[in-house]
């Protein structure tokens, strides 16, 4: 099983400045018997927050995963780093990160040595460590170096992570198989020049993907005008299918 521990649902530049919604990414974790592992997806500003609203110690993650460079999903990488190696004095911790993120420089260099692994996410590739089990898509379409990321539960089920991207040819095919979503949807209408997904877009996955839960975050200002959750339930009737809006705070168990 995974929780997943939603501690931040804003995107987009203006959302995150004015912290209309949190923006501290996605806690998971994965419950394994009497153990449990925590990884941390995408710790954009404020994540440190969240957690300790939350009453969740940073020593207690496992892993960092990090989809792309852009700030709201990695602002919180160094003190999250310098938090679960307790300042440098327990190498612990692994971190997940594109090869361009990591030579952008996002992490400082003195916490390198700190974490005990650093691993370079490579398009279409397995993943496997205590308590999770994943694998990359091919590069989404954001102007980022960015892939989509597929957890593996121990149920055979499939959690697909949409993150920041525009609509693109070949995007289904990526997605084929997941039983369950959870999708960025920056924005109400599509524009041209804005590489996120939009509500049409999100249509036209669903119709193709069909996958049992769709949860939707990562909302910028024209999605929280129209109203993630009133759009989520129009989904739902409209496609016959479950789709749910994600809040800050929110947890939900994949089995």
């Amino acid at each position: 099983m995974i929780e997943c521990l939603f501690l931040g649902t804003g995107g987009a530049r203006y959302v995150v400045a004015r912290q209309l919604r949190a923006s501290g990414g996605i806690l998971l974790k994965s419950i394994s018997g009497p153990k449990t592992y925590l990884l941390l997806l995408d710790p954009g500003p404020g994540a440190l927050i969240q957690l300790a609203k939350q009453k969740i110690y940073p020593e207690k993650i496992s892993y960092l995963l990090v989809t792309h460079k852009h700030l709201d999903h990695s602002a919180d990488l160094n003190i999250l780093a310098d938090a679960i190696t307790e300042g440098g004095f327990k190498k612990r911790g692994t971190l997940f990160i594109t090869d361009e993120a990591l030579r952008e420089g996002i992490l400082l260099n003195y916490l390198r040595d700190c974490l005990k692994e650093i691993v370079i996410l490579k398009e279409r590739k397995e993943y496997e460590v205590d308590g999770f089990s994943f694998c990359t898509t091919g590069p989404l379409l954001h102007n980022a170096e960015i892939y989509g990321i597929i957890f593996h539960l121990p149920s055979k089920r499939k959690i697909g992570i949409i993150g920041d991207t525009a609509f693109f040819e070949g995007l289904i095919e990526e997605f084929i198989g997941c039983d369950y979503l959870i999708v960025n949807l920056v924005r109400y209408e599509p524009k041209k020049e804005v590489l996120h997904l939009s509500v049409p877009d999100l249509k036209g996955l669903l119709k193709s993907l069909n996958p049992k839960l769709t949860i939707i975050t990562h909302f910028g200002m024209t999605m929280l005008k129209a109203g993630p959750e009133r759009l989520a339930k129009a989904l739902s009737e409209e496609l016959g299918l479950k789709v749910i809006s994600a809040y800050d705070g929110m947890r939900y168990l994949f089995e």
